[in-house]
């Protein structure tokens, strides 16, 4: 996967603008799909564990998969008395090896399908950990909407490779792939899973500069970004889609 070596670019925006305005939705978000009774949740690809943590506050339990020590070591010092995490050093792709298939009722995974060249195997993985009616959560790049963010730039040589093209250079210096929402569908359906809602994630703020701070006004910022990302057409131009999927049964 290729985002590895990248943890500590990752880690310089943590906490700014962009970074708080994803997790914001994407908790927001999935607040209506997850049941309200404790349910088994794998985080895949967790990183700094965001999600994960919510996740076990919330009385779920809680698995988080990261190939980064570093980053799994900054989930760990999150973790609060009474949390139910248990946290797993590997590589996504070893999914089948570590856990037993349908031990899930909930799967996340953001960020991670966009450093994989072929999203196949990943997506069947992730869908043999759910447990019938099982949800998975999935945050990609909106390669619908790839010549966005470089043409609100300036940077027209790469709106006019985003219209045709499915990879780009991402903001810590990776280069990664973007999905489109049809054709990501198409491949979910083919894995057993029906996509039962899909979110915009970061219509509004996509631009901000690297590093730039929470403003006074985020709630109704927030409001604003969440409000776009699930009413058309705005959701369909965010940086990112997030569908939430569940399997048969």
């Amino acid at each position: 996967m290729r985002f590895s070596g990248a943890e500590g670019r990752w880690r310089e925006g943590l906490g700014s603008l962009r970074d708080v305005v994803r997790q914001e939705l994407v908790t927001r978000q999935l607040a209506e799909h997850l049941p309200i009774t404790p349910c088994r949740v794998l985080d895949v690809g967790s990183g700094q564990g965001t999600q994960a943590l919510r996740m076990a506050a919330r009385g779920h339990r809680v698995t988080a998969l990261d190939a980064s020590r570093e980053l799994l070591d900054v989930l760990e010092s999150g973790v609060q008395p009474g949390m139910r995490v248990r946290t797993v050093q590997a590589e996504a792709e070893r999914l089948g090896e570590l856990f037993e298939p349908g031990g899930f009722d909930a799967v996340l995974c953001h960020g991670v399908l966009m450093y994989f060249d072929d999203p196949g195997p990943l997506l069947a993985a992730l869908a043999g950990m759910l447990a019938p009616g099982g949800m998975l959560s999935l945050l990609v790049r909106n390669g619908d909407a790839l010549a966005m963010r470089p043409g609100l730039l300036g940077d027209w040589a790469g709106a006019q490779r985003g219209f045709d093209e499915a990879y780009y250079r991402n903001r810590i210096g990776v280069t990664a792939r973007a999905d489109r929402l049809a054709d990501l569908t198409r491949r979910l359906a083919v894995t057993g899973l029906e996509v039962r809602q899909w979110y915009g994630v970061r219509v509004f703020t996509d631009v901000a500069p690297d590093g730039a701070p929470v403003p006074g006004d985020l709630e109704e910022l927030l409001a604003v970004e969440e409000r776009a990302g699930r009413t058309d057409p705005y959701r369909a131009v965010a940086a990112l889609t997030h569908l939430v999927c569940h399997a048969g049964g």
